[in-house]
């Protein structure tokens, strides 16, 4: 079962407790009052199954042919480049003999990384956002890159998350050399353990959380989606809605919480006389609950709705740096700057050549190998981070293939 699916069960399960009431539940899950009460019915009639939709597994009747899809994107990205939709519509019908809807083409280019022609400026109008109305319904993350030391020791950033109902400031907050992929999944790993897990996190567009690069290599032109950053693919494992905010001013709580952090935090840091990011770390925990004490306020209503990690997840997993690579035939795995790891004989299998294999490094440092679900090799710790040479060297590798690709295919058209 999906994170979606028990996340969907377990709103049901609230509003039978009379935790949560039916409105607020369909609002938070994005269905319709009726749906919400088909699926209900269907939860008291199957229990658990009842959120399995019965559709799973087929594909629909009137899905385009994957031939279909990469004619019509390859369309868009060389003869017909810089069309806007609807002409590029009806330039696929008249000319292409490619019968296909205007909303059709719409939804293949944008999933495909292509955007529109002509950028339409939303109104500028803003209205102050208001809070959610029960704590774990929404997180708002961020970075804070500042002088925190004040020149006795180095430019550290805090990395921190509040609670959009109460503005209390969320456990795993720390302080570290950059804003980093390795932060925020720090950050998300303390909180699903001491809170549990949000419905939804507000966040900015750092490269750390959204891919901001054009690039796209030829696996991905292919699939027609960017692979997602490590953070978001953490997210998305764990079903929490990711909304970008368009602005510093949209996520004007979590920067109200580094402001009064760059004041009074800053304050106590120079009480202590912290010059290194430890000592930093440690004013830092005793700073977090008398800041909470003194700024975070009741929410609208008292229950409540941080969901339960379902047993069996395994969030040290789900929350860390996942790479994929295949098993050379002495049985190792290479990944450049990381360690090699060899790979055991098991019960089952004596030799794991040739194997597409998921390599994790978690974020105490140590790496571990998996195959499925199977765990069938570990290693010893390095320094956590993201094996950046080793994804550039790769995208670049196939980016140059697929160039040279589209600049045949442009010479030969007429």
């Amino acid at each position: 079962m999906s994170e979606k699916q028990w996340k969907r069960l377990d709103a049901v399960r609230r509003i039978k407790q009379a935790a949560l009431t039916a409105v607020a539940a369909a609002k938070m899950l994005g269905l319709s009052e009726r749906q919400l009460r088909r699926l209900r019915r269907a939860v008291g009639e199957r229990g658990a199954q009842g959120v399995v939709h019965g559709n799973r597994g087929r594909a629909p009747w009137n899905r385009l042919d994957k031939s279909v899809r990469r004619r019509v994107v390859k369309l868009m990205r060389t003869k017909y480049a810089g069309f806007n939709d609807q002409h590029f519509t009806e330039k696929l019908v008249e000319v292409e003999k490619v019968e296909i809807s205007r909303a059709s083409v719409q939804r293949l280019l944008r999933s495909s990384g292509i955007g529109a022609a002509r950028k339409r400026r939303p109104p500028k109008h803003r209205r102050r956002r208001d809070r959610k109305p029960q704590a774990g319904l929404m997180i708002l993350w961020d970075g804070s890159r500042h002088d925190w030391l004040e020149g006795r020791g180095p430019m550290l950033c805090l990395m921190g998350a509040i609670d959009d109902a109460t503005s209390e400031m969320l456990p795993g907050a720390h302080f570290v050399d950059q804003e980093c992929a390795e932060g925020y999944l720090r950050v998300l790993l303390a909180i699903a353990r001491e809170k549990g897990l949000p419905w939804s996190a507000y966040m900015d567009r750092h490269g750390s959380l959204k891919r901001n690069d054009s690039f796209w290599t030829l696996e991905e032109e292919l699939r027609g989606k960017q692979d997602p950053t490590q953070v978001l693919r953490a997210i998305e494992v764990l079903d929490i809605e990711a909304i970008y905010a368009l602005s510093p001013q949209a996520k004007g709580r979590v920067e109200r919480l580094w402001g009064t952090a760059q004041d009074r935090l800053t304050s106590e840091l120079r009480l202590a006389r912290a010059k290194t990011v430890e000592g930093a770390n440690a004013v830092l925990r005793n700073y977090v609950p008398d800041h909470n004490r003194r700024f975070a306020v009741p929410p609208h209503e008292s229950e409540p709705a941080w969901r339960l990690v379902r047993k069996g997840l395994d969030l040290e997993r789900i929350c860390s740096f996942r790479y994929e690579a295949t098993v050379s035939n002495d049985n190792a795995v290479r990944l450049a700057g990381a360690p090699l790891i060899d790979i055991p004989p098991s019960r089952t299998r004596q030799s794991f050549a040739k194997a597409r294999v998921e390599v994790r490094q978690v974020l105490d440092g140590s790496w571990r190998v998996y195959l499925g679900e199977m765990l069938i090799a570990t290693a010893g710790s390095t320094t956590p981070g993201e094996l950046r040479a080793l994804k550039q060297r790769k995208r670049s590798a196939t980016a140059r293939a697929f160039r040279r690709g589209v600049q045949r295919i442009a010479t030969t058209l007429p």
